[in-house]
């Protein structure tokens, strides 16, 4: 596991007003938003990696958004995107596997064939995960989403060496965590559903997570994530996943 890291000093995110940093200086640049979850991945994957000062991050405020970022920077218009090489790439998923296999630092993704295997099974399964939790939060909560907890504790179950998908952390735990992290935060706020009851492995799991710098740096305030809920999921018709219209989601591709 890679040792503590040293608390990073965040920049305050770009609004409207603000000037557009300089494009391909020769700076890797991580556009990205502290609340959102996509973006989350590929920030915690940067710092497992010890990238901090080899990827800045470039923090934009999504309710403000500077114009010059869809019409200079990335057309999409999301986070995250991240200035490589003379290019701009987006997509987490896409992300967090680019950034692990064109960067320093320890591996994410093992070696072993039946790990690599279950891997690519959870890693194909994130977005039916985040569709059910999401979308039951319109309906009767925990009776919908409770069997989507029931297989990320199946899942923690198939390897004995570690408390993590694959046994060790992996890119895998990266892709899950942000989310797993809100909806904990968000059941047990509306509808008082605890999804660590009865799910020792999960319980042991968030657990973990919670002890690994890379990840703890990027948490969001708990209450600031209620409130957020409450006012974009529990007041409206769910029929996509849509975090923020400038946030990768799945009412566009991700």
């Amino acid at each position: 596991m890679a040792s503590p890291a040293a608390v990073e000093n965040l920049p305050p995110p770009l609004n409207s007003s603000a000037e557009q940093p300089p494009l391909f200086d020769g700076t890797t640049k991580l556009y990205t938003c502290y609340t959102c979850p996509f973006a989350q991945r590929v920030w915690i994957t940067r710092n497992y990696k010890g990238l901090q000062d080899k990827i800045k991050l470039v923090p934009l405020n999504l309710q403000d958004r500077p114009a010059w970022y869809k019409e200079k920077v990335y057309p999409m218009n999301k986070v995250p995107a991240l200035e490589h090489n003379g290019k701009i790439i987006g997509e987490s998923l896409d992300l967090v596997k680019y950034v692990d296999s064109n960067f320093e630092g320890p591996s994410l993704f093992p070696e072993d064939p039946e790990k690599k295997k279950f891997g690519k099974e959870l890693w194909s399964y994130v977005d039916e995960f985040i569709k059910i939790v999401f979308t039951s939060f319109k309906g009767e909560g925990p009776k919908e989403c409770g069997p989507a907890f029931d297989h990320l504790e199946s899942a923690l179950g198939k390897f004995e060496d570690g408390p993590f998908f694959l046994g060790q952390f992996s890119g895998v735990d990266i892709a899950y965590i942000p989310f797993v992290e809100r909806f904990q935060i968000f059941l047990s706020e509306a509808f008082k559903y605890d999804i660590t009851a009865g799910r020792p492995k999960l319980a042991a799991w968030i657990e973990e997570m919670n002890k690994i710098d890379a990840y703890k740096q990027t948490k969001t305030d708990p209450k600031e994530l209620v409130e957020f809920y409450n006012k974009r999921f529990t007041v409206m018709l769910l029929t996509q996943i849509q975090f923020h219209p400038m946030c990768e989601g799945k009412s566009e591709k991700s």
